[in-house]
């Protein structure tokens, strides 16, 4: 019964909903965690699901010792199953209104210095038509923020190097379009011209970003790309896609962007996700203070 209704949930997500695969099957591994846990106390019917029941899952999450996020997250996945159940009426009422997990400790994002970031788009060999394709790509994702899913999404007609923007679809299938910059729009110009039709082998393909198979780009493997880049430029700092995101974000704000409009190209639904820019901005300020001010 359970498991009928988490695909039920699943499904929902999907087709209704619209979300992400990704996101889907995170739903799914969190859920069905759940589902074992259920059916190691004897637990097979919705009703069964109380407080106690998730204060016990809770502990049990706590002494796997998962980090405080993981189970935030599962726990939330909990949440949204229970809260489609009362939709469905499959139960009258949520039992776990009064339930509390207690508030992760907030993490500042990471994020690369200017100097670091000039490194690290300056890695690729642009005379190579891979180097040069990474180097488009690298470009792009510092100029507009997007999230890796994002940019290895992209369509050809996305991009409009003309008018300066990308167009993307974000989390929850909404659209939004994103300035783009001189640099980024030169490279992906050089990128079209003399390389894009060579990975193509003849073959057409909406994407923007292509393997050398002729495939759209993967998550993972820019995930190397730019591992192998931050190692080439001598950055010992951990260094993913989100990292250039985090550098657009901070470097905007540092240089007068105001939240709204950092909110709406990021595609941040809630402005209180933006806000956590604002302590890193603040810092930022600090160290400018802390080296200026004669009396610091």
């Amino acid at each position: 019964m359970i498991d009928l209704l988490i695909q039920n949930f699943l499904d929902h997500n999907s087709v209704e909903r619209g979300l992400s695969t990704s996101t889907v099957a995170s739903y799914g591994r969190d859920l069905s965690q759940f589902a074992a846990f259920l059916e190691k106390r004897g637990l097979t019917e919705p009703k069964d699901i109380d407080e106690p029941c998730m204060v016990a899952f809770l502990d049990l999450l706590k002494k796997n010792d998962y980090a405080h996020a993981s189970v935030a997250r599962k726990v939330s996945a909990v949440r949204s199953f229970i809260k489609y159940l009362c939709a469905e009426r499959v139960i009258t009422k949520s039992p776990l209104t009064t339930f509390e997990t207690g508030r992760p400790p907030r993490r500042l994002p990471k994020s690369l210095d200017l100097d670091d970031v000039m490194r690290l788009l300056d890695a690729p060999k642009i005379t190579d038509d891979l180097g040069l394709r990474d180097k488009a790509m690298l470009e792009t994702l510092y100029a507009t923020g997007l999230r890796v899913s994002e940019l290895v999404n992209l369509k050809v007609e996305d991009v409009s190097l003309k008018m300066g923007f990308v167009r993307c679809v974000g989390k929850g299938n909404k659209e939004r379009v994103v300035p783009l910059g001189e640099v980024a729009a030169e490279f992906i110009a050089a990128y079209m011209d003399r390389v894009r039709g060579r990975l193509a082998h003849g073959e057409i393909s909406e994407y923007l970003f292509l393997t050398t198979g002729a495939r759209p780009m993967s998550r993972g493997m820019f995930w190397k790309l730019i591992k192998k880049y931050a190692s080439r430029a001598g950055i010992t700092k951990n260094v993913t896609p989100h990292t250039l995101r985090h550098a657009f974000a901070t470097h905007l704000l540092e240089r007068g962007a105001d939240l709204r409009s950092l909110q709406e190209m990021l595609g941040h639904v809630s402005i209180a996700t933006t806000q956590v820019y604002t302590h890193v901005s603040r810092e930022h300020l600090r160290e400018i203070y802390n080296e200026s001010h004669p009396r610091a």
